[in-house]
């Protein structure tokens, strides 16, 4: 029996190696070896099986700060900065940087909103934590827009920015932000941009503005009437009265040191320090304030192009609609004249708005002539009839008696001297709610 066994496996070994032997280079072999073959899977990667993604991680590098980033703008903590783009603009260079934080979006706007506290920086627009918004601010040369889009929630305001950098997977609430910088290419420091330190305490770098700075202590004070001295005094206690633009240099020691009272102010200075006075004196009411023209403005004149150092002020005065030209519908108006005197009826033409804040009161030859009773009410522009009619109801604090005093010749085309100029600005406002230069020191 047993013999018979071994017989029977013999036989069915042999048929096994005779049907493997005539099978060997057929389709059937074929498959049998690809079924008992490794998988080559497992040969080229043996972690197939677990999390190959958590044992070799792969962090993309950040975009690189472009070489040309502002120092003023001091940079969020921990904040990653994502991408840069381009911009296209006339006459200027920037770009746009996409950054991304961790904490939410308050902190990071009141982190940004006390950063330009300091510093002569104009706040063009200002987002509020609720409504959101762009947080636009100015400073001479140099335009910064930060737009947070959102994410991140919102925190307790005292809460101060984290510096712990971000761990994967600790906090999937990710805030965006934007920070647009603009500089005009004309007036840019050709050094490169030094290194800003990120935190709390960062203070931008100052840089002039046409909204004032410090007090300007002039040598020839003596000079001034003695009527205006007391007003000319408390205005350039506020450093508004710059003889020259703010970025145009000079080694002139009489521009610096000498105010020349009795000199006759041009059309340019006048634009200047109205805007620089008014800016100065409602430094707390940005609602108030005259914002200042972009480089990327249309000019509204032929003579003041986007090069002339006074630009940046005519054309806000221009697209405020506070001085005639072809933005408020005078196409006559075409030519600003800088250089040209100033003259009294311009004085009044372009201050008195600025008190009323409202439009001017319809006004007549015969009506001007009653209130005021001038002589030469028949001299004055039809366009500053108005401005002077406007004037007279502000009672003791108008222009005309606070500057000329008691006169019955208003002579609209007598040139304005440097002295009066500035006691018209000493105060903005009606008679019973204004606010004066020495208010404002």
């Amino acid at each position: 029996m047993l013999a018979k066994r071994h017989i029977l496996f013999i036989s069915i070994a042999v048929c096994l190696v005779g049907l493997l032997t005539s099978c060997a280079n057929s389709t059937t072999g074929k498959s049998l070896e690809r079924s008992f073959a490794a998988d080559p899977k497992l040969k080229d990667n043996p972690t197939i099986s677990g999390n190959s993604q958590q044992n070799n991680p792969e962090n993309p590098s950040a975009a690189a700060l472009p070489q040309d980033f502002p120092a003023e703008i001091p940079r969020y903590p921990e904040a990653k900065l994502e991408k840069v783009e381009a911009l296209t603009v006339p006459e200027a260079s920037g770009k746009t940087t996409i950054w991304s934080s961790s904490d939410p979006s308050n902190l990071i706007l009141n982190f940004y909103k006390k950063a330009f506290e300091t510093g002569n920086w104009q706040v063009i627009s200002q987002p509020t934590e609720e409504d959101g918004g762009n947080f636009v601010i100015r400073g001479n040369d140099l335009q910064i827009t930060i737009v947070i889009s959102g994410g991140g929630g919102i925190s307790n305001p005292e809460e101060t920015p984290s510096t712990t950098p971000q761990t994967p997977g600790t906090n999937l609430s990710i805030t965006t932000f934007e920070i647009q910088y603009i500089r005009n290419t004309n007036q840019a420091s050709a050094s490169p941009p030094q290194p800003q330190p990120s935190g709390d305490n960062v203070t931008p770098k100052p840089i002039s503005s046409p909204s004032g700075g410090e007090s300007q202590n002039f040598t020839d004070f003596d000079k001034i009437p003695q009527g205006l001295r007391e007003s000319v005094e408390d205005l350039a206690a506020l450093g508004v009265l710059t003889l020259t633009p703010s970025n145009t240099k000079t080694n002139s020691d009489i521009t610096q040191t000498q105010f020349e009272p009795n000199k006759t102010i041009t059309r340019r200075e006048y634009a200047r320090w109205l805007v620089a006075a008014n800016n100065k004196i409602y430094a707390n009411k940005p609602g108030l304030q005259i914002r200042l023209a972009a480089t990327t403005d249309q000019p509204a004149f032929q003579d003041i192009p986007k090069t002339d150092p006074d630009f940046p002020t005519i054309q806000a005065l221009a697209d405020a609609g506070l001085i005639p030209s072809p933005l408020s519908g005078d196409a006559t108006a075409v030519q600003f004249r800088p250089d040209a005197p100033l003259t009294r009826e311009n004085l009044i033409l372009w201050k008195v708005p600025l008190d009323t804040r409202q439009v001017l009161p319809a006004s007549a030859i015969d009506t001007v002539q009653q209130t005021w009773g001038f002589q030469d009410t028949a001299k004055i522009d039809p366009k500053a009839l108005r401005a002077v009619l406007a004037d007279f109801q502000n009672g003791e604090r108008a222009n005309i008696r606070r500057v000329f005093g008691y006169t019955t010749l208003f002579q609209p085309k007598k040139s304005v001297t440097r002295a009066e100029a500035a006691a018209a600005l000493w105060y903005f406002g009606s008679q019973s709610e204004g606010i004066s230069a020495r208010e404002a020191r």
